[in-house]
């Protein structure tokens, strides 16, 4: 909630926001993200490009000697003027204090490693006192890392995670999750009993037609109720796993599929991200796994332009209430490249065909006697209406378009709610 009113995350992943970017392209980045209807900037304090080593465009490190009890006032300050410009455009930093390998670092990770649970719990604390009287800050404990099996790694991240809940004064005063690698149950894996564990977070990877949304609703029905988010989906313009000489780069369709999936599954908000975006590629800075665009330009690629109409179809209902529920549809065991994917609320329903193939609906699930019926596309957000349908019995749908790119999302409304079009 936020001022009181339901608050959708549409997240960015830009993580190396604080460290590579100047004031000026700061404000202009956060500028147009905020015209494009995003809530939510995902950015690291501690960055991944030798964030320790490599100062920021001012000159300045975040730690002296690489110590995490001893932050560099200056640096941090750069911080301070970004977070309240976010929040001078209507934007939440979710601010990770540190890139995982400054703990436990991966084969491409380029640490050093700093963190203990002594010297973690310091800095989390040290963090969230300087910043507890900021409300656009959800915290992200992690940073695309798995606490190692034979370690104290989750200890450690417990030790941050309880510095930040002193230093901000308490469990109720802040939202708190933990970004991993991908696996199968996202965060809680680890932490989902903690006290801190505010709500899950997956990361899917960067492949095509990964099947995330069972381990989204998975997540959603764990007997502990948290809400969950898929917090790094398959980047726009990024190397298809890995991959780009087989297997191309990833496009517009690519994202739009994991958005409305996730969202569907039981996913409280979604994470667009872009290759080009994460790193803010430029022409003066290290590049890794082979980026196309500038930042700048980048920012106008079409996904990233279109995650906005998902955020308004969702809270175009009341969507609270909304559940999914796949009992819906008849045919709901496609190849995921081909997934339907439905969920409802108390008196309406979507229902999104990642390829538009036909889909029969199991009709009695919403409320009304009769339902008025929409077409949504996710490309434009435009709306072709149908028309009503009595809401008993089943009945089959063809979406205007089928095949590569031609994803559709049906809104069945109770007619007597007289919801306007989405």
């Amino acid at each position: 909630m936020k001022d009181g009113k339901p608050f959708f995350w549409l997240g960015d992943t830009a993580w190396e926001l604080f460290h590579r970017l100047d004031r000026a392209d700061a404000d202009y980045y956060l500028k147009k993200r905020a015209s494009q209807n995003y809530t939510v900037i995902q950015a690291v304090a501690l960055a991944e490009f030798d964030g320790l080593t490599v100062p920021n465009p001012y000159g300045d490190l975040p730690l002296i000697n690489n110590d995490p009890t001893k932050p560099n006032e200056t640096y941090f300050k750069h911080v301070d003027y970004i977070i309240d410009r976010a929040a001078d455009y209507g934007l939440t930093i979710g601010f990770l204090p540190t890139w995982g390998d400054k703990l436990n670092k991966s084969s491409w990770g380029k640490g050093p490693e700093v963190f203990n649970m002594d010297n973690a719990k310091v800095y989390g604390k040290w963090l969230a006192t300087r910043y507890k009287n900021r409300k656009n800050i959800i915290w992200i404990l992690g940073g695309d890392r798995q606490p190692r099996e034979n370690t104290n790694d989750v200890e450690v991240w417990r030790a941050m995670a309880a510095g930040i809940v002193e230093g901000i004064g308490g469990n109720d005063m802040a939202l708190i999750t933990f970004h991993p690698q991908p696996n199968k149950e996202g965060s809680s894996q680890w932490f989902h009993s903690d006290d801190w564990f505010d709500f899950n977070m997956f990361q899917n990877g960067h492949c095509r037609d990964t099947p995330i949304y069972d381990n989204i609703k998975g997540s959603y029905d764990r007997a502990v109720v948290k809400p969950v988010i898929d917090g790094e989906p398959i980047y726009e313009d990024h190397p298809v796993c890995f991959n780009a000489n087989d297997l191309g780069t990833s496009n517009a369709y690519d994202v739009r599929k994991y958005a409305y999936l996730d969202l569907f599954a039981g996913a409280f908000g979604h994470t667009y991200g872009c290759h080009d975006i994460w790193q803010m590629y430029s022409p003066n800075r290290e590049a890794v796994n082979g980026p196309h665009t500038y930042w700048q330009q980048a920012l106008e690629l079409p996904g990233a332009k279109q995650m906005q109409h998902a955020r308004r179809l969702i809270e175009s209902r009341p969507f609270l209430d909304r559940v999914p529920d796949q009992s819906l549809i008849v045919e709901n065991n496609q190849a995921p490249s081909e997934r339907i994917q439905a969920t409802r609320g108390k008196d309406y329903a979507f229902i999104y065909s990642a390829a538009g193939k036909p889909f029969t609906v199991n009709l009695g699930k919403i409320s009304g006697s009769q339902l008025n019926a929409y077409w949504f596309d996710p490309r434009n957000g435009k709306v072709q209406g149908i028309n009503k349908v009595d809401n008993k019995g089943s009945q089959k749908f063809s979406p205007p378009r089928s095949g590569y790119g031609q994803d559709w999302i049906l809104v069945l409304d109770d007619a007597s709610k007289n919801f306007p079009q989405p």
